[in-house]
């Protein structure tokens, strides 16, 4: 399925055509968890909705066979951002501090079961990470997740702290990456 594999850059307004088909992808992914209210369909679609009203916001999705297989997006954190709140691990001054400049927040990573281990998504990742301008990328990864926590440690990620992001959100590790200067 490798060979078949075509990548495909988004902007925000790109991902309008294919946001069904997007959904379709989140929902077969997390159809284990579809029940619970933070990872329901509807609330996906309204946190992907506020990621594409940020700047610096990209996506990259993975076809085969005509049919998404997985992507990942995210967005340049902004001086509002609120995405650090939540934190509940101390750390070194001025680390969270945003300019609009500093971070890509990489929000969502996913591919379909029948490509898992394939290395698909490690290709997704790094395709929408090439080029960025941001020093640095963050992503969450769900505590209760540790082999997806060590994935992206081998991928060069360091841990950074817990974060709960929403109330009714699971707690998860925040990670950073360095990202190479252009």
């Amino acid at each position: 399925m490798d060979d078949e594999l075509r990548l495909e850059r988004r902007d925000a307004a790109g991902l309008t055509d294919i946001r069904p088909q997007l959904l379709e992808v989140y929902a077969e992914v997390y159809a284990d968890r579809l029940g619970e209210e933070f990872h329901s369909l509807a609330r996906f679609d309204e946190r992907l909705g506020w990621n594409t009203d940020v700047p610096g916001f990209a996506a990259v999705v993975g076809w085969c066979g005509g049919r998404p297989i997985g992507y990942a997006y995210g967005c340049t954190l902004q001086a509002t951002t609120r995405w650090w709140n939540g934190l509940r691990t101390p750390v070194a001054d001025g680390a969270t501090e945003e300019t609009g400049h500093r971070t890509f927040a990489l929000s969502e990573l996913m591919v379909t079961v029948t490509v898992r281990g394939t290395g698909i998504a490690r290709r997704v990742h790094d395709e929408l990470l090439r080029g960025r301008t941001e020093d640095r990328a963050t992503l969450l990864v769900e505590r209760d997740h540790p082999k997806v926590r060590a994935l992206y440690e081998a991928w060069g990620y360091e841990p950074f702290g817990e974060v709960m992001p929403f109330p009714d959100a699971p707690l998860y590790d925040a990670m950073l990456l360095q990202l190479p200067t252009a």
